[in-house]
């Protein structure tokens, strides 16, 4: 595992999204030569003691310069408290701690024909990276490009229209593109895992949202007999292992359960190993 690196970064671009939802671009070189997608960062308003913590970001995608060395890294946010209330202000020039790579990122799938991306509410933030790592037009964290699948599918579920971020990205990058939302205002009218239940089965799945999204995505793969990774919203203080915030439980092979600290051990884990509810 890469030892976390520790930058003051310099916001490069802040811009809206949708509803609420803003995309921020930093300045961290040496970050952003260093993760893949899966992997996310700690973040934190410099000199303000509230909120004192960072709080972690999942990698949106990496930044090219002209030559194609990565320069920066982009993190799409909701703003739901405190610190992404101060992110949305942030201006061209402000600084921001960033520190990172932290966790492991999604396994390498190469050899399956079709991968699906389910994304509810914000979780659809890891996927531009992944996008364009499985169809093999960017490499990441050192790697050379390599094409890992022929086609990946994104579904992604919001609650309402005005709430759907990152759609075009996506086109952009290659993939197939469905959507769902609880209110009928966009693409399917209904959960985001009815949406995929209602499709050709893929040779792998790979999950993002809220617990209760996760669980029924669970156990529809479970149903279909279909790997799944899932990329917890585990709430952290640290994001380095120390202060034990931020487990979950996971199954042994006795039958038994133990914790495990999702910002170290994950944030991806196999659907599978989750102990849910």
């Amino acid at each position: 595992m890469i030892t976390p690196l520790h930058q003051s970064g310099t916001v490069v671009e802040n811009v809206r999204l949708a509803r609420d939802t803003y995309r921020i671009r930093i300045e961290a070189p040496e970050i952003a030569a260093a993760i893949v997608p899966g992997q996310f960062v700690m973040v934190r308003v410099p000199d303000r003691s509230d909120p004192l913590l960072g709080r972690p970001f999942a990698l949106y995608d990496t930044v090219l310069d002209a030559s194609g060395r990565p320069v920066g890294i982009d993190i799409v946010y909701l703003v739901v408290g405190k610190l992404t209330s101060l992110l949305a202000g942030r201006e061209v020039g402000d600084r921001l701690e960033v520190w990172g790579p932290l966790g492991h990122g999604f396994r390498d799938l190469t050899g399956r024909h079709e991968v699906a991306l389910v994304a509810g509410g914000i979780g659809q933030t890891p996927f531009l990276g992944t996008i364009r790592d499985l169809i093999g037009t960017r490499g990441y964290g050192g790697r050379s490009a390599k094409r890992q699948v022929e086609r990946v599918r994104i579904c992604y579920g919001v609650r309402t229209a005005e709430l759907a971020a990152g759609v075009e990205d996506f086109r952009g990058a290659g993939a197939e593109v469905h959507l769902s939302s609880d209110d009928g205002s966009l693409g399917f009218h209904g959960y985001v895992t009815e949406l995929l239940a209602s499709q050709p089965r893929p040779d792998h799945v790979i999950g993002c949202g809220p617990e209760p999204m996760l669980h029924a995505l669970a156990k529809l793969t479970r149903e279909w007999n279909v790997p799944c990774d899932v990329s917890l919203e585990t709430p952290m203080a640290c994001g380095l292992g120390i202060c034990f915030s931020c487990v979950t439980k996971v199954a042994l092979a006795d039958g038994g359960w133990d914790y495990r600290r999702v910002c170290v051990d994950g944030p991806v884990f196999d659907a599978a190993d989750i102990v849910w509810g």
